[in-house]
């Protein structure tokens, strides 16, 4: 007996779980939104210097002249974006060896037909400062990982509800003073916090939606969890499109998470956690509740404290000492999860995030580029999803993260000059990795117990920001060699890929409430082996059932 038997009581699959989940699943639209937000509220256009007798409208000269003023690119013969001469007066010299150039000193002229304005406008985060646009990004995800990290524990300790409520409320503030603040400093705090507001939102979602949910249904739920990220990435794309200013842009994305802080109430705490953190009576409440709303009003009035103690009671003399986040390190079994997901989290957000932050230096329109790299997702998340559920979560996991690493190792070698043949390449990799958050986000649920879900949950989500905080740092590689960003990218989806084959398979399985069920899978695990080498003088007629029973 267990909780999934008391869930199965109440409906499992019913009427609650549908508007339970759609509740939680609507607000991770705009969580993509705020993941790739800079991508149009930083993007970079066409710039140079600001030339006052050219920029002052009392003067007259115009932009004819331009050249005047400004040496010209050798292989564009456009403007260059952070040089002047200067002395223009030498230009009239016969003599064009003694034209002396310098930087930018008096600011900078921007092309305002794409966007009206950006945080490189705003503060002219160009040429000698064009990297603090990417340190902002990594300030964001650095705030991505501390609430992995932190809030990860703290739910597991206070409840996903009330974690999930405050970070909604964080997200709506923190996303409203970054884009009204005045200084760059401010809006890199502000977007700190919505960082951490971001993981407390995603690992509480995902952990409400899959503890309400019967385990047929899981693979429904993480696939519908993953296409949410989806349709947000659709979504920013007309949004930026409609709203060129940054300011407004920013403010759009975050003011909605007023409204889901005040929805968010409705949503009820985990049964689950209530019981195995000893308040079994509003756990029973909460079961009741959703046995009315799923028409199970008669089985629902028929459980009680003591129906729900007695089907959790060894979850519940496994708890009676605290969990910490050591736990996930100190057991074999807990050690090899631990570490192959850590793996896999840290390079698949590390190249999802590389391939997805650098929209601009694929010379495509970047409004149309965003919707293509967010439509990719539709059909790799369904395959695999459909994956998950006829081949298995550990060859879904494993084979996404391969095929990406092999397309990113291809393209680091394709030529600069053989644009539409990268970029191909590119959105399959995307594609790829997109598959592998899908499986990821469930898989990993799946194979952590629930009385340290939520830091196992964190701990990854961890090293999946860390990885987001280095993609757009081994970008900057490019500028040494283009080879380097997307090999460095293919190597680790490779590596953590081939980590993955030794996870254990999770599809149509109960979950793990206690560490002692993880040691048990993996100790049964390991004994089917050793089975397999004794019995191997069997007839042939036992062959084939020992092989499948070892695969598994």
């Amino acid at each position: 007996m267990g909780f999934n038997d008391l869930l199965e009581i109440v409906g499992g699959l019913g009427r609650f779980q549908v508007i339970n989940t759609a509740l939680l699943f609507l607000p991770i639209f705009f969580m993509a939104s705020h993941n790739f937000l800079q991508n149009f509220s930083a993007a970079i256009p066409a710039h140079r210097c600001w030339i006052p007798d050219i920029d002052n409208s009392t003067s007259h000269y115009n932009q004819s002249n331009l050249g005047m003023f400004i040496p010209l690119d050798a292989k564009s013969q456009k403007p260059k974006s952070c040089m002047r001469y200067r002395t223009p007066e030498l230009l009239y010299w016969e003599n064009d060896t003694m034209m002396e150039t310098e930087p930018c000193k008096d600011g900078w002229v921007y092309d305002g037909s794409t966007f009206s304005s950006t945080i490189v406008t705003e503060w002219d985060l160009v040429c000698n400062h064009r990297k603090m646009r990417q340190v902002a990004q990594s300030i964001y995800m650095a705030g991505v990982l501390t609430g992995a990290l932190v809030l990860g524990s703290l739910s597991d300790r206070f409840g996903r509800k009330v974690i999930l409520i405050i970070s909604y409320l964080t997200m709506a503030v923190s996303g409203t003073c970054a884009a009204f603040l005045p200084s760059f400093v401010t809006y890199c705090v502000f977007r700190c916090l919505c960082g951490i507001a971001f993981s407390g939102i995603v690992l509480n979602t995902i952990s409400l939606s899959l503890e309400w949910m019967a385990p047929k249904g899981r693979t429904v739920v993480g696939t519908l969890f993953a296409y949410s990220f989806t349709f947000g990435q659709l979504v920013l794309a007309g949004i930026a499109y409609g709203i060129r200013d940054w300011r407004w842009l920013q403010f759009s994305v975050s003011a909605p998470y007023y409204i889901f802080f005040l929805v968010s109430w409705c949503v009820p705490e985990s049964a689950r956690w209530l019981i195995i953190n000893g308040r079994s009576i509003q756990a029973l409440r909460n079961l009741q509740w959703v046995a009315r709303i799923n028409g199970k009003r008669e089985e629902g009035e028929k459980l009680s404290e003591k129906v729900l103690l007695s089907h959790m009671q060894s979850e519940l003399n496994s708890v009676k000492h605290n969990h910490s986040p050591l736990d996930l390190f100190r057991t074999t079994g807990m050690r090899k999860v631990t570490i192959c997901l850590m793996l896999v989290w840290f390079s698949t957000s590390f190249a999802f995030y590389g391939l997805g932050m650098d929209l601009q230096n694929f010379g495509v329109d970047i409004f149309l580029l965003q919707f293509v790299f967010g439509s990719i997702d539709l059909p790799s998340k369904l395959v695999g999803a459909i994956l998950m559920s006829y081949v298995g979560r550990r060859v879904t996991q494993a084979a996404s993260l391969i095929l990406a690493g092999v397309a990113l190792l291809c393209n680091a070698f394709i030529p600069q000059e053989m644009r539409m043949a990268r970029l191909v390449l590119a959105v399959f990799g995307k594609g790829c990795m997109a598959s592998s958050f899908c499986c990821a986000y469930i898989y990993s649920s799946e194979l952590f117990p629930t009385v340290i879900r939520q830091s196992g949950m964190g701990v990854v989500g961890m090293k999946a920001r860390m990885g987001s905080m280095v993609a757009p740092l081994v970008l900057m590689l490019s500028e040494i060699s283009p080879i380097f960003p997307p090999a460095i990218y293919g190597v680790a989806a490779i590596i953590s890929g081939t980590a993955a084959v030794f996870l254990s398979e999770t599809s149509n399985q109960q979950l793990p409430d206690t560490i002692e069920d993880v040691e048990a899978r993996s100790k049964k695990k390991k004994t089917e082996k050793v089975i397999y080498k004794e019995e191997i003088p069997l007839t042939q007629s036992h062959m084939p059932k020992r092989v499948l029973i070892d695969t598994v």
